[in-house]
């Protein structure tokens, strides 16, 4: 039987000298469960048995401990960028970053300087029109207030144009909210969590130099302010409507209607390209945004503003308050127990910030040309059986099928990094100021975004950097892509079978190709375009097979009281089904032609090893709060369906495993 593969962090100090059982094994297994009852723990029971989540983690399992794995090796990386005297540019940018954010001796003798001129530009606000300007000069360094981004770095959505795929357009979203997702502040299942984050914004408005009423006016600012932003936010469900998401405008008709927030005054102090028209995501956020700027005192607004910069930074400053924010954002809502080493934080940011020019010093050393050849050969395979799958489709007609074969034929693949990394030159980085460098990449990075307004699009671009353990699909692009660093074991192994790796990497693979044509996915056409290029009466069909797949995963839970979302896990979990039984049927191709591979190993049937690698690139623990958060905001569904529900949903799991073929009905999509 095999062994888990062990790999030493060669750091006994900051984690355990191995990682146990990262790649494929059976040792993982417990073989005492029945597959047919509960294939999950078969496939990872004696793994869940040996493990238990570390203190300064909230969840831990294959995609933690392969990141984990990374991170070693980035940290590796930028020590020697930070020790080397003969640097290249990149070097001494990661180098002289990471060097920054170690120096903690400066630090905290900095105490609350670094972040004194931002808060300033919060604290300034006299009238609507200040709000505006500080709202826009905020945004372009990272700092979300009303409106959202892409993420916590990103506060603009810079991306190509859902209608016109050939041209960056600029969204305009609802955000705002410090807290993970609206139901935080409306749910009762959320109130102690509630009653918690107040009491921490008041700490940090103490901390801060406040004093004790007008730290408790802000609070009370604080909480009004983003409990409105939350009442007029949609859900996450809601959200996953691409049409009901597109609302193309002009920029004078948002000027128009909005005459509290002046948008031709926020456009022009973010330095935005003159454009014709803006796409607005909810506009009834928008519009009670608007409202707000006249309802609430400009000080309430200040506050408010205050409190987005103080949150936005506490992470990067002296201990006193980089530990309150620890206390409550990881261990209060998410249960996490001990705080990160503050080298992983460091990589984790620079990760963040300048990904490509770390990453490109990353692929140098982790990533091979024969890693690309095979995952190009896997690849090929897998779209080959897809493209039949949409052949052979009984249900949908002659008209939609030839549309789907000619997006498919245009679907592209990338694999590793970019074929060209980006130029970070002209960031300044200095390695005694960790907050002035965060600001300067974040500036760099949303200016880069920002400028790029009303131009082609370029479709060489990424959006993960090469260390991510990840992959996505990208409707506009129609394109699937998957960075250097999930291309390992447990995902990819080069010395295991080759079910082994159609049941790992070639899941995901197909998981991001059934992307393409989930509930989302399949509303963009063959160039990316959202369009509706569907028969009424196949959309029907894919909608009826949708709503079941739907009702399967919202049936379940996550913890106890907290069902999944079948909406909105709704892509997720179609790709997850078609993941299993695509990169399945390739594996029954693969054997077909290599008839001598069709031989047990280690007991099990190539078939067998299929199903149980998916089951454990699965394999997980998770804190009953971070569970909690992430059922409420992520479109995944928990790491114990997703390891199960597929392989059990597909046609020949049970004959697989010995067992009679169940006669309940075989849910999915593809």
């Amino acid at each position: 039987m095999a062994t888990p593969r062990k790999v030493s962090t060669a750091n006994k100090k900051d984690a355990k000298t191995e990682v146990d059982g990262l790649g494929f094994a059976t040792s993982n297994m417990d073989t005492k469960v029945d597959p047919l009852q509960d294939f999950y723990r078969y496939a990872n029971g004696s793994w869940i048995k040996r493990n238990k989540i570390p203190e300064d983690k909230v969840s831990y399992g294959s995609f933690n401990q392969l990141y984990e794995l990374n991170q070693f090796a980035l940290k590796d990386i930028l020590e020697k960028c930070a020790k080397s005297k003969a640097r290249s540019p990149v070097e001494s940018l990661c180098g002289d970053y990471y060097e920054s954010f170690m120096d903690t001796k400066t630090i905290e003798k900095a105490k609350l300087k670094p972040v004194a001129s931002y808060l300033k530009i919060a604290v300034g606000v006299k009238d609507s029109n200040d709000v505006v300007k500080a709202v826009a000069e905020l945004d372009s360094m990272g700092i979300q207030s009303f409106l959202g981004g892409a993420n916590s770095f990103f506060p603009r959505k810079s991306m190509p144009d859902k209608k016109n795929s050939s041209i960056y357009a600029l969204y305009l979203n609802q955000g705002g909210l410090s807290l993970p997702d609206r139901s935080y502040y409306l749910d009762k299942k959320f109130e102690n969590v509630l009653k918690e984050y107040s009491d921490h914004v008041q700490k940090m408005f103490l901390l801060f130099g406040n004093n004790k009423k007008g730290a408790e006016e802000a609070r009370k600012a604080v909480l009004d302010i983003e409990t409105e932003l939350a009442k007029a936010s949609r859900s996450r469900a809601e959200l996953r409507d691409q049409e009901k998401n597109y609302n193309k405008t002009t920029v004078n008709d948002l000027v128009k209607k909005h005459r509290n927030f002046d948008f031709e005054l926020y456009l022009k102090t973010l330095k935005v390209p003159k454009v014709d028209y803006v796409i607005v995501g909810q506009p009834e956020f928008l519009n009670r945004v608007d409202r707000m700027i006249k309802e609430e005192r400009t000080d309430s607004i200040s506050s408010y503003l205050q409190w987005k910069v103080m949150n936005y930074f506490a992470p990067y400053l002296h201990e006193e308050v980089a530990g309150e924010n620890f206390r409550f954002f990881r261990k209060i809502l998410v249960g996490q127990k001990e705080q990160e080493p503050r080298w992983k934080r460091a990589v984790t940011l620079i990760d963040s910030t300048v990904g490509e020019a770390l990453g490109s010093l990353y692929v140098e050393k982790h990533f091979t040309d024969e890693t690309r050849r095979r995952m190009e050969v896997m690849l090929e395979d897998i779209k080959d059986v897809f493209k039949h799958r949409l052949e052979d489709l009984p249900w949908m007609s002659p008209e939609t099928k030839k549309r789907a074969l000619l997006k498919f034929s245009k679907f592209r693949a990338k694999i590793g990094h970019p074929e060209k990394f980006r130029d970070y030159s002209k960031v300044k980085i200095d390695k005694k100021q960790l907050v002035e460098n965060l600001v300067n990449s974040t500036r760099f990075e949303i200016r880069r975004q920002i400028s790029r307004v009303g131009k082609k699009v370029d479709k060489k671009e990424w959006g993960m950097t090469p260390p991510t353990v990840n992959a996505y699909f990208n409707p506009s692009g129609n394109e699937i892509v998957f960075p250097a660093g999930i291309i390992q074991p447990p995902f990819f192994n080069p010395d295991l079978d080759d079910a082994v790796n159609y049941g790992g990497i070639g899941g995901v693979i197909a998981h991001e190709i059934t992307h393409g044509f989930d509930d989302q996915g399949r509303q963009y056409d063959e160039d990316g375009n959202l369009k509706n290029w569907w028969k009424k009466s196949d959309l029907d069909k894919f909608n009826e097979a949708a709503e079941k797949v739907g009702k399967l995963y919202g049936s379940k839970e996550s913890v106890p009281g907290f069902k999944v979302d079948g909406k909105l896990t709704m892509g997720e979990n179609i790709a997850d089904l078609g993941a299993v039984r695509i990169a399945f049927e390739a594996l029954e191709r693969h054997l077909k032609k290599h008839p001598e591979l069709n031989k047990k190993i280690d007991g099990f049937t190539p078939e067998q090893r299929f199903f149980l690698s998916w089951g454990n690139i699965w394999r997980g623990l998770t804190r009953e709060e971070e569970a909690k958060r992430r059922v409420t905001i992520d479109p995944h569904a928990p790491n114990h369906l997703r390891g199960s529900l597929p392989p059990i949903n597909h046609p020949k799991f049970e004959e697989t495993f010995g067992g009679k073929k169940s006669k309940a009905e075989k849910i999915g999509v593809w």
